[in-house]
């Protein structure tokens, strides 16, 4: 058993359901101690991260991954225990294999590879690890980049283990992320007996033609690494469950996934206006998950394309595809992030699983990636 897959199959047992790490990142601190890294853990509100570094020059090299895991649903759904790493038909299975726990083993084992055969390589290499990527990711990257940042430890380059890759393994990079901000949209009216709307007042019809307005709105045309902005509604609540009551209020969520093209102002701005526009009473209140970020082709997706093509022959693509990862928070410290990882096909699903052929390749590419950024 390569030390990759050993390594991958001790976190997959551990059954770290967001925000519990349950011991993940000690079973990583006893192969990275060894190799020198200074490790760090950080515990905040139930989560615990982990900050390793290994080096106090610069470049300095993030390697980012979680080890929290989503909730498994039906056990009996499962072909095998989720929390028991299985092979079964060339695959790794398990609750995690892929997001993140497999990736998160191959740039453990790939930095200790890299720093055991250049050990007087310039720069640092460090590791930001969380367990809370799948919750509310509040306690989590956020918090240590912002320790990061009032100590004055600024990263060049920062590689996200998250899976990226669709069709086979080292076919994506994603080299950005569109933004995510969501709005609580509060229509008021006048409850009142159905029978009798003149003397109340219907705030699904109030709101139905501003919302029909934002839903037809073009907010851009994208660019070329985005889509164009999307706004979508998910949840509409009124009513008390009575046929003959006309409601006093509609509620109604929504959320913008929004490129570098705007700033959350100016979405905010425009949402304004238009609601403006029509005769109600209304209130909106406004919650910002992430930024939208982008690296340009350059050093940091030169050498992972670079390492991708020299381990599998794939050459990979730039996307900013998807939705949002903590590479957003680490992006506001770091001027190249980008996220690599295996076949992210079974993420949340029943039956997660890796090619366990992927698994080798996957922790070459990352020390490739290394020794393409800091041997050269």
């Amino acid at each position: 058993m390569s030390a990759t897959l050993e390594l991958a199959k001790k976190l997959i047992a551990q059954p770290s359901i967001t925000p519990d790490d349950h011991d993940c990142q000690k079973l990583l601190i006893q192969v990275l101690e060894p190799l020198g890294f200074h490790c760090e853990t950080i515990h905040s509100n139930g989560v615990t991260n982990l900050w390793a570094r290994h080096g106090s020059t610069r470049p300095l090299v993030i390697m980012a991954g979680h080890t929290d895991v989503v909730p498994t649903g039906p056990l009996d759904k499962w072909s095998s225990d989720p929390f028991i790493p299985t092979e079964r038909n060339g695959n790794l299975y398990g609750r995690g294999a892929a997001d993140m726990k497999v990736p998160v083993a191959a740039m453990i084992i790939a930095a200790k590879e890299f720093i055991e055969k250049h050990p007087g390589y310039t720069g640092s290499i460090a590791f930001l690890i969380t367990s809370d990527e799948e919750g509310p990711a509040t306690d989590g990257t956020v918090l240590v980049c912002e320790k990061l940042r009032e100590r004055g430890e600024q990263p060049d380059f920062c590689i996200v283990g998250e899976p990226s890759s669709m069709g086979k393994q080292g076919d994506i990079i994603k080299n950005g992320r569109r933004g995510s901000l969501s709005g609580r949209l509060t229509v008021k009216g006048i409850q009142g007996h159905i029978a009798y709307p003149d003397i109340a007042k219907n705030p699904i019809h109030l709101a139905l033609p501003a919302l029909t307005e934002l839903a037809a709105e073009k907010w851009d045309d994208g660019n070329a690494w985005y889509d164009p902005t999307s706004w979508q509604i998910s949840n509409i609540h009124a009513g008390t469950g009575a046929y003959n009551v006309i409601p006093g209020e509609i509620l109604v969520d929504f959320n913008f996934r929004f490129s570098t093209e705007h700033t959350v102002e100016s979405l905010q701005k425009r949402v304004h206006a238009i609601l403006d526009r029509y005769p109600m009473e209304y209130e909106l209140e406004w919650n910002l998950s992430g930024y939208p970020f982008l690296t340009p082709e350059g050093t940091l997706c030169q050498a992972l394309s670079r390492a991708i093509m020299e381990e599998t022959g794939v050459s990979p693509v730039l996307s900013t595809t998807g939705g949002t990862s903590d590479g957003r928070f680490i992006a506001q410290i770091c001027p190249q992030v980008a996220e690599f990882g295996p076949l992210m096909t079974s993420i949340h699903q029943i039956d997660e699983h890796v090619p366990i052929a992927d698994i080798e390749p996957l922790k070459n590419i990352y020390r490739r990636t290394l020794e393409n950024l800091l041997l050269t």
